[in-house]
């Protein structure tokens, strides 16, 4: 699973979510001709990323070159079963990478477009939120 080597704070505030914000960076296509953009905001996990890792070496048959944008480096801290109230936060569970909407999460190259979107979009139904099939040849 991805998580960080080093964090500067072991837990974080989980923030809120104010209104719906869009991404301001990763928006645009960098590395392959072929992407998956998320169309709605989400906490994607470590083992999500993995099953979508996964799914895209698989389909491809290991072929082509698969590009990660994203990294879970915010920690979410959970309480054990039957704690009582009160005695401090939790210990960390997991990693989580907050995506927002547009943000480009997954990106091939080197395989042909008809088999690079159908891996994306098999990908796509392993994340949190909804995505969208995006390429270097479409306007």
């Amino acid at each position: 699973m991805l998580m960080p080597k080093k964090v500067k704070h072991r837990k974080w505030h989980k923030g809120r979510a104010r209104n719906i914000r869009r991404a301001t960076d990763k928006i645009s296509i960098a590395f392959g001709s072929f992407a998956l953009k998320a169309t709605s905001p989400a906490w994607v996990t470590s083992r999500q990323i993995e099953a979508c890792r996964r799914v895209l070496t698989r389909y491809t048959k290991r072929g082509g070159k698969i590009w990660i944008r994203i990294f879970p480096d915010k920690p979410i801290t959970k309480k054990g079963n039957e704690v009582p109230m009160g005695s401090g936060k939790g210990g960390v569970d997991h990693y989580v990478a907050p995506v927002k909407i547009g943000t480009v999460i997954f990106e091939m190259d080197g395989i042909p477009e008809a088999v690079a979107k159908e891996a994306l979009q098999n990908a796509g139904y392993k994340l949190p939120c909804t995505v969208k099939y995006v390429s270097t040849t479409q306007t």
